[in-house]
């Protein structure tokens, strides 16, 4: 494939992402941006491999390495439930980072390169320094997230003392040390200001990450999906790929677009979010007696029978998914209860908290799974407006995204944090396992509300109670 034609190829490449971009951002037209971001892929690879950089050699190396990493692609993608996508997700941010790192350890040891005037070798040596330290943060602090969101690792912040001074030291450190990189004479005189560059990076990435509360984990990953766009477009610059850098900025751009979204939805800005320290199972604050402050009320259970009773009685009915619904794999269950409320005349519709799960659009993607309609599934902005005039809100596994104390308690750790507005309803229905708190680790006065029922166990087991109930 001569140059020019792998241009075109590579521009033709560019515009699908865009295209696919523009997919992604409404429910009822994802599918067909997957579908160009598949095929601009697809060129893409095709015209890198068939281009004139690469010589007949390397083609059987670069297809082994395409048929190895598609087939762990493919085994993953069957293999993984809904469920874990979140965890996916970072993980597959954590590898763009690895290869960042790969490549820009490749670019400098690489003594093919020939550069005509010394200012386009230090222009290029500060591309490999810059990459190294984007895709080595990318790639700590992916690989953390994915503990967190696993479970493996705890969601509680770590809150190391004067932590902030330490990120100072660290970026301090890692500036001269790019000053010493610079200035080496030598490959051997640089690789060490590299390397100590490198390890503070993934210090630095595992620090960042851990410090962050559970609460705000969907805005970590949407801003490592950022940082791993701005790593892939760190390595078109290193292998001086057009492709690479505009399709790198793209994913930078929208991801971090994506994060500010996240973080107006949580009433924090990104700054407080990088500081850390919020959610994560934290105590309850202390009341002045040195007990923790409890919502005052009584909790009040409901059996499936009495849900679905209170489902058949309604003419409006809003449900809540969150977290808990994902867990227990109960969106197919959820599709029929509102297939049948339905068809028996009820106006069933969804809220959808920006941040609810743990990664954006989350819910909207299960709720896909389970073909609901896309045209019953509203943004929180389109629906709280409504609890008010519903009959039945029900929650099925959320909770710090439907926490009155967020608008009454301007001592609460999520005070002025946007929620859905459930207690409004006639009735609300929470479903839960227990009265635990929820993953910022605040307790919910919701569920001591007047007009408030508790369905308390696993989702999947009471909704499908509450289903061949409603079918009596």
């Amino acid at each position: 494939m001569s140059s020019s034609l792998s241009t075109m190829a590579y521009i033709g490449a560019t515009i699908l992402f865009i295209l696919s971009l523009g997919g992604l951002s409404n429910p009822e037209t994802a599918r067909r941006g997957n579908l160009f971001g598949m095929v601009g892929m697809a060129i893409a690879v095709l015209a890198t491999v068939l281009g004139p950089r690469v010589t007949a050699g390397g083609i059987p190396y670069i297809v082994a390495a395409l048929v190895a990493g598609g087939a762990i692609g493919l085994f993953a993608a069957k293999k993984v439930q809904m469920t874990q996508m979140p965890e996916l997700v970072a993980l597959m941010h954590s590898l763009v980072g690895l290869a960042a790192c790969l490549v820009g350890f490749a670019s400098y040891v690489d003594t093919s390169t020939v550069f005509p005037t010394p200012a386009e070798k230090v222009i290029h040596e500060v591309e490999i320094y810059v990459g190294i330290l984007i895709g080595a943060v990318t790639f700590s602090g992916s690989i953390v997230a994915f503990g967190k969101l696993s479970g493996k690792i705890g969601g509680k912040p770590l809150l190391l003392p004067a932590r902030h001074w330490l990120n100072l030291a660290a970026l301090l450190v890692v500036v001269w040390f790019g000053r010493e990189f610079l200035a080496a004479h030598d490959i051997a005189a640089g690789m060490t200001p590299l390397l100590v560059m490198t390890v503070i990076a993934l210090l630095f990435g595992i620090h960042m990450v851990m410090a962050i509360g559970g609460a705000d984990m969907p805005v970590v990953v949407s801003m490592l999906n950022s940082y791993s766009g701005w790593a892939a477009a760190a390595t078109g610059f290193m292998l001086s790929n057009d492709l690479l850098i505009v399709t790198g900025a793209l994913v930078g751009s929208s991801g971090a677009i994506l994060s500010y979204i996240m973080c107006r939805a949580m009433n924090r800005n990104f700054i407080s979010v990088i500081a850390g320290g919020f959610g994560g199972g934290a105590p309850a604050p202390k009341a002045a007696g040195g007990e923790a402050a409890q919502p005052q009320g009584e909790v009040v259970p409901v059996s499936a029978v009495e849900t679905a009773e209170l489902l058949r009685e309604a003419r409006s009915v809003i449900i809540v998914p969150g977290y808990g619904m994902a867990v227990a794999q109960a969106q197919h269950t959820v599709y029929e209860i509102t297939k049948l409320l339905r068809d028996k005349g009820v106006n069933v519709r969804f809220a959808i908290h920006p941040v609810a799960g743990r990664m954006p659009g989350h819910m909207n993607v299960l709720l896909a799974e389970a073909k609901v309609p896309y045209d019953i599934v509203m943004e929180m902005d389109e629906i709280n407006e409504d609890f008010p005039e519903a009959d039945v809100s029900m929650v099925i596994g959320a909770n710090d995204i439907v926490n009155p104390a967020a608008q009454d308690d301007p001592g609460s750790p999520i005070a002025g944090m946007p929620v859905l507005e459930v207690w409004k309803a006639r009735t609300s229905i929470v479903m839960k396992r227990s009265m635990a708190s929820g993953y910022a680790g605040v307790d919910n006065p919701l569920f001591y509300k007047e007009n408030n029922r508790m369905l308390f166990g696993d989702a999947k087991k009471m909704l499908d109670e509450v289903l061949g109930a409603l079918k009596a």
